[in-house]
């Protein structure tokens, strides 16, 4: 991120302009919905900024721009479509201490101006770093038909009813009654009754929740998926939302961690594997208690919690305690690693079934029906199996498997870093110890990718 995202407080302060062409009248029309001070320099200056001027919107300096105008201004805009007199204007402003913007250059500006969605109070801003205006105006395009012209309304009047709401607690209680306002109560009472029946739906939905009861605890136990952000769920995503808790392990994502609440508590409870851990139980206490105290948690873990996550222990956890919960499935590893190697599980003539296993448990290397899968056409997806390699091998051979069976690794499935690694089983542990993977595997028996090399840059290219 170049240019951090912020909200600056104008209202009263000086804005600067210099320019009186089309690039100053476009940056005017959108600095005009401030309650800033416009002074508008240039020596030729339009006709419609010139209006402006006589309905008291912004003021005009009708001459080039001179040392001692910049002073005390928030916020500079070079305007004047002329490259020399452009960098001219803004050595003048930075000298007199003010945030400098140049109209289409982007290199020698300190800030930009994002593309703004307006329902005042309530303003989004959307910025792609000068990268990709045209996309810039695509999501403005979309957020002005997703968000009613209403919403600046109930903004306004939700703000001056901040202070009544202070009745009900911090944090769930008093989130659910603004969620309610904003998305039901709210819209209804405008449309039935216009702005002058909102402040009494306000009051009443007020009253409404402070009789209500406290909501129990609960717990969601979601797949975070493989690692890429867009393979979430909408449940899973709608989870994250309203999170007041984030119980994670150590391969759920940044990426995937950046949709739940600012507010939420955010707790790694990582499993390093053949490392210092957290205990499954000190995992499992952890949750129930979130929850008993009325917290809304979510029990976030990577690919699908019903695979290799024990879900049983947690949900024995939560019955005895009496705390509800769902399961929220996510994208197994095995499903998007296979498809990022244009691959599908089973096929028709090859192998009618598929064994998900795990090359490691908790009573070391796991042991599985190793005659079963030496069978030709036999495909396995193996969970934590980069330490087993050797061990799992050995078992294939010695129960004779076919040395020259596929076998593909793939590295941080479904994220930018992927990697993809195609080898045989007589190669399987010496591919392993040369690749030195740092990520988590999956390893395919029994499957070869399409074209490891094209999937893998496209994986890059479109991510």
């Amino acid at each position: 991120m170049k240019h951090f995202p912020i909200f600056l407080a104008v209202e009263g302060r000086r804005i600067v302009l210099s320019g009186g062409g089309d690039a100053a009248m476009a940056k005017l029309r959108l600095l005009m919905k401030t309650e800033a001070h416009l002074t508008v320099i240039a020596a030729d200056i339009a006709d419609d900024i010139h209006k402006w001027a006589s309905q008291g919107k912004l003021r005009i300096v009708e001459r080039a721009m001179e040392p001692g105008d910049a002073l005390c201004a928030a916020l500079f805009y070079a305007a004047n479509e002329d490259d020399a007199e452009d960098a001219r204007v803004s050595a003048i402003a930075n000298a007199e201490g003010a945030l400098v913007n140049i109209v289409d250059n982007l290199a020698d500006s300190q800030f930009i101006t994002p593309a703004i969605v307006d329902r005042d109070p309530v303003t989004v801003a959307i910025g792609t770093e000068g990268a990709a205006p045209v996309l810039a105006r695509a999501i403005k395009a979309d957020l002005e038909e997703r968000l009613p012209t209403s919403l600046g309304i109930l903004a306004r009047i939700g703000k001056s009813f901040r202070h009544a709401v202070d009745v009900l607690p911090m944090g769930r209680k008093r989130r659910d009654f603004w969620s309610s306002f904003y998305f039901n109560a709210g819209p209804k009472a405008i449309a039935e009754a216009g702005e002058t029946g909102v402040i009494p739906a306000l009051e009443t939905l007020l009253d409404s929740h402070i009789l209500a009861d406290t909501k129990e605890g609960h717990v969601d136990l979601v797949g975070a998926g493989p690692g890429d952000p867009e393979l979430l769920t909408l449940k899973a995503r709608n989870a994250l939302d309203k999170a007041d808790v984030v119980i994670h392990d150590r391969l759920v994502t940044g990426e995937v961690l950046e949709l739940a609440r600012r507010e939420a508590i955010i707790i790694d409870a990582g499993k390093t594997g053949f490392g210092p851990s957290m205990k499954q139980e000190d995992i499992d206490a952890l949750i129930v208690k979130h929850a008993s105290d009325g917290h809304h948690v979510v029990r976030l873990k990577a690919g699908d919690p019903t695979v290799f996550g024990r879900l049983d222990e947690e949900i024995e956890a939560l019955e005895a305690a009496d705390v509800s919960y769902r399961i929220i499935p996510g994208i197994t590893a095995a499903s998007a690693a296979v498809a990022n190697i244009g691959q599908s599980l089973t096929k028709r003539g090859r192998n009618s079934a598929v064994r998900l296993i795990t090359g490691h448990d908790t009573k070391g290397y796991a042991d599985h029906d190793w005659a079963a899968l030496a069978q030709p056409g036999e495909v396995a997806a193996i969970y934590m199996g980069k330490k087993s390699a050797r061990f799992i091998q050995g078992r294939l051979l010695m129960h004779g498997a076919d040395p020259a069976t596929p076998v593909t690794i793939i590295e941080n499935v479904s994220r930018v870093d992927q990697q993809i690694i195609a080898t045989t089983l007589a190669e399987l542990e010496p591919t392993l110890t040369q690749a030195d993977l740092k990520g988590p595997a999956i390893t395919f028996y029994g499957l070869a990718p399409r074209n490891a090399a094209t999937q893998s840059r496209q994986l890059k290219e479109f991510a």
